[in-house]
């Protein structure tokens, strides 16, 4: 019988480097989106079917985007993956059944074969290896396997036997009785393998024998009053039942369930899913659904089961929920047509069916707590820091926040930053950034002047052309003015950005944050009045954290543009040649003096190379004294 082999695919991650609004994986590469050469590579292969893990909120995007226009048959289903490669795994395995082979890769490399991926195939099915978990975390697996070299004494070791058996001393394994040493002879191979039978046994969740056995040679060690020994039964069958709990045998049927619970409150939900597969929960997940006043639990839990189950890859046999729900004969209908086979909705009533259902509602109900208190956090960290900025200027209605600074070395490549934060947040959309045109050598206020002459003016103009055009405010880049200017320093660099404002006739509040001689922030200098800060409150953690992005934001453009002008050939001053030229110049001839060697010719067959711009070349390198 052909065993399934099951692709998943990873779409779910963001990925800084490349500075895009969009996914990685959606981004275009030669008029097709990236994720689409991995799908298509899939496709040709003999994977049996394909499962997608998008970030939360892309599932929809997805469908229309790329399955729906690329039309791939074997992708089974969409699912949501978490923040990390490991949580999308975690998740994508939970929703599948036990069986088969699994191949995981990653959506934003496009270059893969189907040729590779048929020697990856077979290279699995030669390993011939047992596979088990996914186990909850790596810990756990730690504990199982350490727990197995105890219980049952296999060999770690890479020795081939029967070939090595006597041919070296047995290693320390065995004088800790973590190793039976049948590389020595001493155990047979008839009891060897029922050793490995029992561990395979234990490692799909048949703990009863090994609990029964241990408890059977704990208690004859004691009536032999051997207590060390029956110490040693103690400890293991301590160990074992933990194992046995965690892993958490919810009956005996061994059947496929999905648990699925909720909890609410006016605004939002959270969906708490238990999987259970071959009657062992191995895994769980929660989503965050937002709902309206007066929807009820039983909507609730209609429209998750139609979004959810219209994506999983897998349907179990039984999916048990909270409370009954409308339609439940038509929902059991589609899902059966689904997965080809009966499935059944049930409500539990009693028996241990109905705590798991319970158990899941709590999680739900803690989830949703917790989130609620990490909000309150968060806006203690964003909104009620500026309120307690408010508090310290005696101002009200603070929303929009600016902050400027210049960066240079000696002067050269002086750069200016503008960095914004809404409602204690930064919206990096807004950030700006200037090179200096008039200023020259390192005078700081003259390059503050420019910056904010520049920034205010621009504005301005914005604002003029949107009036003339009936156009909304918001549309322009320049146009939304601050509620108040945060400088980066004391009385000199406050008076700059008043001097700028009075002469664009503007009226905008300043305020200078004060560093100390160490360069921590001590204090806001406003109306020519130094106002100290409690280091430990919230607005005061907000300043620094403003200040900060200020200087790093002006930092990080400084260093871009003093390393484009480090990196200088003679190539960058000849007429026509730019990047893509000089690079396959450089790539074919590897040198400057094979490219003066060159012919016009040669010089014209380089790739993007045209003949003018090859005799400019050719006239550059050979124009210098004979």
């Amino acid at each position: 019988m052909k065993e399934k082999v099951t692709a998943i695919v990873l779409a779910a991650g963001k990925g800084s480097r490349m500075h895009s609004k969009i996914q990685k994986q959606y981004m275009t590469l030669l008029d097709r989106p990236v994720i689409t050469y991995a799908l298509e590579a899939f496709e040709k292969s003999s994977v049996d079917e394909i499962i997608l893990v998008v970030a939360p909120g892309e599932i929809e995007y997805a469908q229309e985007n790329i399955l729906d226009k690329y039309d791939y048959k074997k992708v089974s289903g969409i699912i949501t993956g978490g923040a990390e490669r490991y949580d999308s795994v975690y998740k994508a395995l939970c929703s599948m059944p036990e069986e088969g082979y699994v191949l995981i890769h990653d959506g934003a490399r496009a270059f893969i074969t189907p040729e590779l991926i048929e020697f990856c195939i077979e290279q699995v099915k030669k390993d011939k290896s047992r596979y088990f978990g996914p186990y909850t975390s790596a810990g756990a697996v730690k504990d199982t396997i350490e727990l197995i070299n105890k219980l049952y004494k296999l060999r770690t070791c890479s020795r081939k036997l029967p070939r090595d058996i006597g041919l070296d001393r047995a290693c320390l394994n065995y004088h800790i009785h973590q190793c039976g040493a049948p590389c020595q002879g001493y155990v047979d191979k008839e009891t060897y393998g029922k050793q490995v039978s029992k561990a395979l046994e234990f490692l799909n969740g048949n703990y009863a024998p090994v609990l029964r056995e241990l408890k059977e040679k704990m208690q004859e060690a004691s009536e032999e009053m051997e207590f060390e020994r029956a110490i040693e039964y103690r400890e293991l069958l301590n160990s074992v039942s933990q194992i046995a709990q965690k892993q958490k045998i919810t009956n005996t049927d061994g059947e496929d369930k999905d648990i699925i619970a909720l909890a609410s409150d006016d605004r939002d939900a959270v969906v708490q899913v238990f999987f259970i597969r071959s009657g062992k929960i191995i895994g769980r997940d929660h989503f965050h659904v937002r709902v309206g006043s007066e929807e009820s639990t039983g909507d609730i839990l209609v429209n998750f089961v139609k979004q959810y189950y219209s994506g999983t890859p897998f349907i179990p046999r039984e999916i048990m929920l909270q409370e009954a729900i409308e339609d439940i004969p038509v929902l059991e209908e589609w899902l059966t047509a689904k997965r080809g086979r009966k499935v059944t909705i049930r409500i539990p009533q009693k028996g241990l069916k109905e705590k798991l259902v319970e158990l899941a509602a709590r999680n739900a109900q803690l989830v949703l707590s917790q989130d609620k208190e990490k909000i309150k956090r968060e806006e203690g960290r964003t909104i009620g820091a500026v309120k307690e900025i408010e508090q310290l200027l005696g101002m009200k209605d603070l929303n929009r926040m600016e902050a400027y600074d210049i960066s240079n070395i000696n002067g050269f490549e002086t750069v200016g930053s503008m960095i914004v934060y809404e409602k204690g947040r930064p919206k990096r959309s807004d950030y700006r950034k200037f090179k200096l045109r008039t200023v020259s050598g390192p005078d700081d206020y003259a390059s503050m002047h420019e910056v904010l002459t520049r920034r205010f003016t621009h504005g301005m103009q914005e604002q003029k052309e949107l009036e003339e055009k009936n156009m909304p405010q918001e549309v322009g880049s320049f146009t939304r003015f601050p509620d108040i200017i945060m400088m980066d320093g004391g009385r000199g660099q406050v008076n700059i950005c008043l001097q700028v404002l009075e002469e664009l006739g503007l009226d905008i509040p300043v305020c200078g944050m004060v560093k100390d001689d160490n360069h921590r922030t001590r204090g806001l200098y406003f109306h020519n009045v130094e106002i100290p800060i409690d280091r430990h409150g919230e607005g005061f953690k907000l300043i620094t954290r403003i200040q900060d992005e200020a200087h790093r934001f002006a930092i990080e453009y400084h260093r871009s543009l003093r390393s484009k002008t480090q990196v200088h050939s003679i190539l960058d001053d000849i007429e026509g040649i730019g990047p893509a030229r000089r690079k396959a110049l450089m790539r074919r001839f590897q040198s400057m003096e094979n490219m003066k060697n060159a012919s016009v010719e040669e010089l014209a067959e380089t790739d993007s190379m045209n003949l003018a711009a090859a005799q400019n070349v050719y006239d550059t390198l050979h124009s210098g004294p004979a």
